[in-house]
């Protein structure tokens, strides 16, 4: 019977020891978590804060094309950077910037911006052609825009929203509503050889595209958001098709 407290004794012994040997604090052989604002890997930061929406290599994404080299050559840094920082209103890109509410560090964001000039710009992205310029000259007419639309535009991307081309129907309202007028200039420009979109030069062969028919038809695509965005609802189920004791008396807006 006296055996058993030394039994337990050495148990417990063992386990102190045990204890000793991992210690709450002691440092572990694994690499060490570096703090998030010592993370300076454009490869890293691109691929935790712009590849769900830009792709993994830049391209085939939702949004810009970055490793478009037209698109790096009609860019300047400060916008790019500015881009980053701030983000776009009008359209999904949100601020990464400290001061603006985001994660990332002014030399974070340097990291980037250098980063996609090395790897994505190239030289003489343009040939012997000088590109209409990034921001226009002039605000839009949207009156002369549709008619833009139907000579450069139509062919891919159908006459109207309920017509969609064979490359996406751009005159949806959901669409519009996430993007902005100097996102379609930029896109008509540089084009989007990811998704088969032509630059300025080719979406009417042999008849480049002026900065007034690209302010123009930016202005008259975006003059077709809708107030109410994704509005009005489909009709599932017509009123016309109630029986009579059912059907309202009046159909306000916010049951259609």
């Amino acid at each position: 019977m006296k055996a058993l407290p030394l039994f337990a004794s050495l148990g417990l012994s063992g386990a102190l020891l045990l204890c000793a040997c991992q210690m709450p604090g002691k440092p572990r052989p694994e690499p060490e978590v570096p703090r998030p604002e010592a993370i300076l890997s454009f490869d890293r930061l691109y691929a935790e804060n712009c590849s769900a929406c830009h792709g993994a290599q830049g391209e085939n994404g939702s949004a810009a094309q970055l490793a478009n080299p037209e698109y790096q050559a009609l860019v300047d840094d400060a916008t790019l950077r500015d881009r980053i920082d701030k983000g776009f209103k009008g359209t999904l890109m949100p601020a990464f910037g400290m001061a603006s509410g985001g994660e990332l560090t002014e030399q974070q964001i340097d990291v980037l911006v250098k980063g996609m000039r090395q790897r994505w710009r190239k030289p003489n992205a343009f040939g012997s052609d000088t590109p209409p310029p990034y921001i226009g000259t002039h605000p839009g007419d949207a009156s002369k825009g549709e008619q833009v639309y139907a000579t450069a535009c139509a062919s891919c991307h159908g006459p109207d929203a309920q017509h969609p081309g064979k490359n996406g129907p751009i005159l949806d309202g959901s669409f519009l509503a996430l993007i902005n007028e100097q996102t379609i200039r930029t896109t008509l420009i540089a084009g989007r050889t990811d998704i088969g979109q032509p630059d300025w030069r080719n979406d009417v062969p042999g008849h480049p595209l002026s900065d007034d028919d690209i302010s123009n038809v930016s202005a008259w695509l975006i003059a077709q958001r809708p107030r109410l965005p994704g509005q009005p609802y489909p009709n599932l189920f017509p009123t016309s098709q109630l029986p009579a004791e059912k059907q309202p008396s009046s159909v306000t807006p916010a049951q259609r």
